[in-house]
């Protein structure tokens, strides 16, 4: 068995970062494709498509729109080719709010396959469809602002708020 360079510690590490500042209209359009992938699920009970929305929220979770089919269309072909704007917004929320629609995407998952709990499935994907759909139509993120929170209770490292803070994405993106 080879040893792993350090240069190929380093691309895995460029992998599995989240990237900030995040695309707000990026961020939206994702948003757009789980709430329509988690109606198509509920509505057309096309139960198989929970392993592609659990994917989706994992695969962004940890490379952010790296492995992510969706984050790949909405950050190279919708948001610069289609909507044509940026509006750079702070990563760390948005990646703390992947993380929760993550949680209830497989915990729909487990409900269904685990426990044949389809009716409860749909209902937590209920849920899901509503923040998706508040981030994607409105421009409301739940799940940032339960970041804040959590931010203001010190339940988010100083660290993490303070790039958050950072309004000089630029400089911080060369560095």
């Amino acid at each position: 068995m080879a040893a792993i360079t350090a240069d190929e510690r380093s691309g895995l590490r460029a992998l599995f970062t989240f990237p900030h500042p995040v695309n707000e209209y990026a961020a939206r359009s994702v948003a757009a494709m789980v709430f329509v992938l988690a109606v198509v699920i509920i509505v057309a009970d096309v139960r198989w498509l929970l392993f592609v929305l659990a994917y989706g929220f994992l695969a962004r979770v940890l490379t952010g729109p790296k492995l992510s089919p969706m984050g790949l269309l909405a950050t190279r072909v919708i948001a610069p080719k289609l909507i044509r704007r940026s509006k750079l917004t702070a990563g760390p929320p948005k990646q703390f709010a992947q993380t929760i629609g993550l949680g209830f995407s497989v915990t729909a998952l487990v409900l269904v396959y685990g426990f044949g709990l389809v009716g409860a499935a749909y209902g937590v994907l209920g849920v899901l469809v509503l923040f998706a759909g508040l981030e994607a139509f409105v421009g409301f993120c739940a799940g940032c602002f339960v970041f804040g929170y959590l931010m203001r209770w010190g339940f988010i490292p100083a660290e993490t708020c303070e790039r958050c803070n950072n309004l000089n994405f630029a400089a911080e993106a060369r560095s």
